[in-house]
């Protein structure tokens, strides 16, 4: 019988020990008499057989738990064990997430940028590079006040490839009655005229904006350890500081600002600089998503501090945005994404009061659009920039 449904009397206690295991020496020898009583009085009682069938819990006559439940056991406590960590993990991971989130969305720098503009398929983001004045401007130019002389449209559709597309900093745009470069919109009319300009060229509405100086671009890259740029030329470019052999390098941040703000010593001037400002972004968004970063805590929060620092974004982005904006930035760069610039029908048409500009070409834009909002557009490059290759 189980030591846990055994009677309480000591003679009946005494009888299971001496079946199991000898009396411990403190205890002397039983009578005579007394082991006749004994057993007199177990054979009232009326035990179990030594040999009898195990009870329904499974035990043995030792009352210890027999092989089969040992094992159901033990596997009962592992599967609890697992359970457990698992529980755990989950609760750490979640309150992480929800610190990491709270501390992006806390440093975000918001500004009201958006238009209200009629929803139209898609998400797409206005990608700005300011020329801030912050001490990286170098020698470019004497133009006071700040331009957004890099500005991107990147488009996520709900199916199909993300785009990435330049719009030439010269590009001829209209407000009111005075005509001028797209790059001076912002200064002399605002942000939200900026954001207006974009929409009317693209047919598109713009859902979020995110602007970062020169001097952002540089911290972001050194943070990240560098990243590779390819060019095919040697370049020795005084006004934009970039010294450069034909050929693939990884660079630092310096290097990467100089490299996207040349164009004095590109035979195709502006128009490839942009081609060189969308491979910067592109291996930016790369690095900052490769398993070497994100698995690397302090490369991810030294990253993200360097961006923070720099970044301007409209008054609804969010963590999440900004996540979804770093990966349609990895899509559109890689080999299954869309490239390109706009298209124009003419790249030196002169204005007086305004100088050589780009006259873009209205009615290929508008198409251009429509097909890579709604994910109908085939991977490859795009625009006149394409043409001219």
């Amino acid at each position: 019988m189980p030591a846990s449904f055994a009677p309480h009397s000591g003679a009946h206690t005494e009888r299971q020990r001496s079946d199991s295991q000898p009396a411990p020496q403190s205890f002397a020898p039983a009578s005579r008499s007394t082991r006749n009583s004994q057993a007199s009085s177990s054979s009232v009682r009326s035990p179990k057989p030594h040999n009898s069938t195990p009870s329904a819990h499974n035990f043995g006559h030792t009352g210890k738990p027999s092989s089969g439940a040992t094992r159901a056991h033990s596997k009962h406590r592992v599967r609890n064990i697992i359970l457990t960590i698992i529980v755990v993990l989950a609760l750490v991971l979640g309150f992480g997430l929800i610190s990491t989130y709270n501390w992006v969305n806390s440093n975000l720098h918001k500004e009201e940028w958006l238009s209200g503009a009629s929803d139209t398929a898609g998400t797409s983001w206005l990608i700005l590079g300011s020329d801030e004045r912050d001490g990286t401007t170098g020698a470019l130019d004497d133009t006071p006040g700040e331009r957004t002389d890099t500005i991107l449209i990147l488009t996520k559709p709900k199916h199909g490839p993300s785009s990435l597309i330049s719009v030439p900093r010269d590009s001829l745009v209209q407000v009111g009655d005075e005509m001028l470069k797209i790059n001076a919109v912002m200064q002399q009319f605002g942000k939200k005229e900026l954001v207006k300009q974009v929409e009317s060229i693209t047919g598109q509405h713009i859902d979020h904006v995110a602007k970062l100086t020169f001097g952002g671009l540089t911290k972001v890259v050194d943070a990240l350890g560098g990243i590779e740029l390819c060019y095919d030329q040697d370049v020795d470019d005084e006004k934009s500081g970039l010294q450069w052999k034909a050929g693939c390098h990884v660079v630092n941040g310096t290097t990467a600002l100089a490299f996207s703000r040349m164009r004095y010593s590109d035979p195709r001037s502006d128009f490839g600089r942009s081609d060189r400002q969308r491979q910067v972004i592109g291996a930016i968004a790369s690095k900052a998503t490769s398993r070497s970063t994100l698995m690397n805590f302090g490369k991810l929060k030294k990253t993200g501090e360097a961006a923070l620092g720099s970044l301007t974004v409209d008054d609804r982005s969010t963590p999440w945005t900004m996540l979804q904006m770093l990966l349609a930035f990895r899509d559109a760069s890689g080999s299954n994404g869309i490239t390109g610039s706009l298209y124009w029908s003419d790249p030196g048409y002169y204005v007086d009061g305004v100088g050589s500009s780009v006259l873009l070409d209205d009615q290929r834009n508008l198409e251009l659009f429509k097909q890579l909002r709604e994910g109908d557009h085939a991977a490859g490059q795009v625009g006149s920039t394409s043409e001219q290759q």
